[in-house]
């Protein structure tokens, strides 16, 4: 079934409306039968731009003309669309709250219809309508890729304004609904998975929103039934699992009955991505298998700075959308909501276990899993993860500040990029490290930023020993580690950045982990046993390939990796080479 469809009901969907005999609230100007002219969208940091007339007759070739009258609804929320519509004649609104029916965009002639989704293959997450007749062009989406591909002023111009719109769409909280408690870890894992897909929602707090409990009412479901997705004001997903909910939007999920892959990527991180862009653009059935979502610990950077070709630095979410829409233009497919649980080699064949009880068989596997943030061992801290307290420091995260202040633990460039971002947005950010020296581990130009920003405490030798409040964070204590002197900081949020865990329980038994838990690759990747020699007596491994032939190993998973995006970006490529030549030596 496409996401989108009419879906019948089940123990998860149910059918209900919210507001049922809502009027519309367009405003006068808003509404075509007023008789007055809605005014244009201005452009807003390339959101907006105009086709010249040479990129529309470019685009007409495969394309339709099609006149349109006022009312007529080119794209809807929530359901799938494979159409990229130019405007050439006439005015198109875009509905930004389907409840009130808000007009908050209108493109006019030149302007062109889309955002991210559409060439994700994800369902639309707003409305477009006519309010004025006129005509427009619709280029088959499939179209619009291939002709992007060989002309890359359009392509960028494209891209540009898709990234930017669904940034708006965010911010506007479109798309879909969320309504569960903040104190609720099913909720939390909706969020989190919302948020880090860049998905357009709307959560409501069902502790905090007086609304909450009147829409519950209209739906028929009880506070104890929640968390619920909500979805046009119609479908109901009782609290969905991460795969439910992806492929009611149109994200790509693992399908077990495809055919063995040449590679398998584990892990959609720098390394992930690179080694997926390198992989299928060389020509290999390439799928990536990811547990929530792309960009992995960088894709949770606010800005990165020091990332080759960005000048003006770009966010880890930007960098990871744009590589993701790289990857698949090549024909890599990304998988989410894939937790892989085992490997297994046996013929040249190596299969991945997932947690859902089906299986991916490929011909070589990169691992490309990362590393995680490690949690503050302090009494009471996990009451406050997910409201307070928090291991990312994106635009979501920081609308949930107010003013502050806060606190940022850590010493790394994550940490320092985190207090750079926060700095701009609070009154008051206090950066703790357990050490001394500020540019020990961290990048030299994030401490001079940091130094000069007049916003910025920085409280060397302390670390965290509490944290408290009531329903929300409110204060932590901080202890000097050298006189064991405590105090009391008061603040709305506390960001933790200190030091990281490789992802690879999964693989214990299954190849060599050095003491720490990393991948061992190259000449750290000898047997420890005569068993194992003697499966494999004349084969050593290249240099980020495993203990086990046809494994590789790329970025922070990998024991001896520089933790920078570039160098993992370059071992994923590298990855990809060394793969060719291990289906060459066999």
């Amino acid at each position: 079934m496409r996401a989108g469809q009419a879906i019948p009901s089940s123990n998860r969907w149910n059918r209900a409306k919210i507001g049922a005999g809502a009027t519309s609230t367009r405003t006068l100007s808003e509404n075509p039968a007023s008789g007055v002219t809605p005014t244009e969208t201005s452009d807003i940091a390339g959101a907006f731009p105009r086709l010249s007339d040479e990129q529309v007759a470019t685009l007409a070739v495969g394309g339709t003309r099609r006149r349109v009258r006022a009312g007529e609804t080119l794209v809807r929320v929530g359901e799938p669309s494979d159409t990229f519509f130019v405007i050439l004649s006439g005015k198109v609104g875009i509905v930004g709250d389907e409840q009130t029916h808000r007009i908050v965009r209108v493109h006019g002639p030149g302007r062109f219809l889309g955002e991210l989704g559409l060439l994700e293959g994800q369902v639309a997450f707003y409305t477009a309508e006519m309010v004025e007749d006129g005509e427009v062009l619709a280029v088959p989406t499939q179209r619009v890729r291939a002709l992007v591909e060989h002309d890359p002023v359009l392509s960028d111009l494209i891209l540009r304004a898709y990234l930017v719109r669904r940034s708006l769409l965010i911010g506007l909280g479109s798309g879909f609904r969320i309504i569960g408690s903040c104190y609720s870890p099913e909720t939390r894992r909706l969020r989190e998975f919302a948020v880090r897909n860049r998905l357009p929602h709307r959560w409501i707090d069902l502790e905090r929103d007086s609304r909450a409990e009147q829409l519950l009412r209209s739906l028929g479901v009880r506070p104890e039934d929640t968390p619920v997705v909500i979805w046009r004001g119609e479908q109901v997903l009782r609290n969905p699992t991460n795969a439910e909910l992806a492929r009611a939007i149109g994200l790509a999920v693992p399908d077990t009955g495809h055919d063995t892959c040449d590679l398998l990527v584990v892990g959609a991180g720098p390394a992930g991505l690179a080694a997926a862009v390198y992989g299928a653009s060389d020509g290999l059935d390439t799928a990536v298998l990811e547990v929530i979502a792309s960009g992995g610990q960088a894709g949770t950077s606010s800005r990165i700075e020091n990332y080759l070709g960005f000048p003006a630095g770009i966010s880890g979410a930007e960098l990871a959308e744009r590589a993701v829409l790289q990857a698949e233009k090549f024909g890599a497919r990304i998988l989410v909501s894939a937790e892989v649980t085992g490997l297994e080699s046996e013929g040249g064949h190596h299969r991945l276990r997932l947690s859902d009880g089906g299986a991916l068989v490929g011909r070589a596997v990169i691992l490309a899993t990362g590393a995680r943030y490690r949690k503050l061992e302090v009494p009471g801290i996990e009451l406050f993860e997910g409201t307070g307290v928090h291991y990312a420091a994106t635009h979501q995260e920081a609308a949930t500040c107010g003013l502050g202040p806060v606190a940022i633990v850590g010493g790394g460039n994550s940490a320092g990029q985190a207090t750079v971002f926060l700095a701009e947005r609070v009154e008051r950010v206090y950066l703790l490290i357990r050490g001394g020296d500020l540019g020990k581990s961290m990048s030299r130009y994030l401490v001079d930023q940091i130094e000069r920003h007049p916003r910025v405490t920085t409280l060397r030798h302390t670390e965290v020993r509490g944290v408290h409040g009531t329903s929300d964070l409110e204060e932590i204590v901080v202890e000097d580690n050298r006189t064991g002197e405590q105090a009391t900081l008061a603040v709305s949020a506390l960001f933790v950045f200190i030091g990281a865990t490789p992802c690879s329980a999964w693989l214990a038994g299954a190849l060599g982990l050095d003491d720490h838990g990393f991948v061992r690759t190259g000449p750290d990747a000898v047997y420890r046993t005569r068993d194992e020699d003697a499966r494999y007596p004349e084969w050593r491994p290249v240099p980020l390939e495993t203990t086990v032939p046809g494994v590789f190993a790329a970025g922070d998973v990998r024991s001896g990796s520089v933790k920078r995006v570039a160098s993992a970006v370059g071992e994923g490529a590298m990855a990809v080479r060394q793969v060719h030549e291990y289906f060459e030596r066999r």
